[in-house]
């Protein structure tokens, strides 16, 4: 389990073409409101043909960003730039110049056993070469994993490749609408992808693999108007919050509020992490009920649980 509140504040992360122009002057006006992060894409939502234009417009709103930030107080996100290739992101950390500041780091789309290693290379070079750290957060959405022959060498053999920048790795994401797309699936807004079982059954996996050792966010919600859009959102999140996941992949900015507000904690639950956390020493038996009296409070075996949740508090609070 990650041990600081950074690796858990990535919180709702908002998906944006990388083309777009006006993205910079909407973070400074603060028309996307607060508490979320930015994933800049240059991957799936930008033609091929259009790749260097897209990077031209990135590199500009980072740069305009970079001097608002010096001349009026705004919200700044996390800013991630989801990448096609490592090649990609020494481009683009050159170019950005100064305006590197504001990075925080990648999104590494299908990383697979083909490209683990050379994006580890990059990232280590990265963080070499630059005085600011720079984290990433790789998906876990290549087609490979699907195949349950190699499915676990697949996850383990990333897994034991990553501990070579574990720390500088914020989040695992799954790329829910890849796996889908795989199958030819795509769930209405009053289903949940919890309910596709080939793809939670993979979404179990990673949980499985990664999630004793990093934070591993939920899958994209496409749904952002119409009727019941807001109710199966909150839905599917509660059911990513049970099955372990942290966060949320959004599309639009109506979004962020619910998926902060699916994870901030309740009282309850931080006074009994309190207080898991905290034994008295005179007590002979290391179980109890909690102040409410409404359930059991193990102090051994819900110690993890505990940390995790006084760090959710600290960075979504507490309701």
């Amino acid at each position: 389990m990650k041990n600081a509140v950074l690796y858990y504040g990535v919180g709702a992360l908002l998906y944006c073409p990388a083309n777009n122009q006006n993205i910079a002057t909407s973070i400074q006006n603060g028309q996307l409101g607060a508490g979320y992060s930015l994933a800049l894409c240059l991957e799936d939502t930008i033609n091929d043909r259009y790749v260097p234009q897209a990077e031209e417009i990135l590199i500009q709103s980072l740069q305009h960003l970079f001097r608002a930030r010096h001349t009026s107080s705004f919200f700044m996100p996390k800013i991630f730039i989801r990448v096609r290739n490592a090649a990609q992101m020494t481009s683009l950390l050159n170019r950005l110049a100064e305006a590197r500041e504001i990075l925080f780091g990648f999104i590494i789309p299908k990383l697979d056993l083909n490209n683990v290693d050379e994006y580890i290379r990059t990232v280590l070079l990265a963080n070499d070469t630059y005085t600011k750290p720079f984290y990433i957060m790789p998906i876990m959405e290549s087609r490979s994993m699907i195949d349950l022959r190699n499915r676990t060498a697949i996850l383990y053999g990333l897994k034991e490749r990553l501990q070579k920048i574990e720390s500088l790795i914020l989040n695992i994401r799954v790329g829910g609408n890849d796996l889908c797309h795989a199958f030819g699936f795509r769930r209405h807004n009053d289903e949940s992808i919890h309910s596709i079982r080939p793809v939670a059954n993979l979404f179990s996996d990673i949980i499985t693999a990664f999630g004793m050792d990093y934070v591993v966010s939920g899958p994209v919600w496409e749904y952002y108007n119409g009727e019941g859009w807001d109710a199966g959102l909150k839905q599917e999140l509660k059911e990513d919050r049970l099955s372990g996941f942290i966060g949320k992949t959004v599309i639009h900015p109506k979004q962020i509020p619910l998926v902060q507000k699916a994870y901030t904690v309740t009282p309850e639950d931080l006074a009994d992490a309190k207080a898991i956390l905290t034994p008295a020493d005179h007590m002979a038996s290391l179980v109890s009920g909690n102040v409410q009296k409404q359930r059991m409070n193990e102090y051994k075996t819900h110690t993890n649980w505990a940390r995790q949740t006084l760090y959710l508090a600290e960075a979504y609070g507490v309701q």
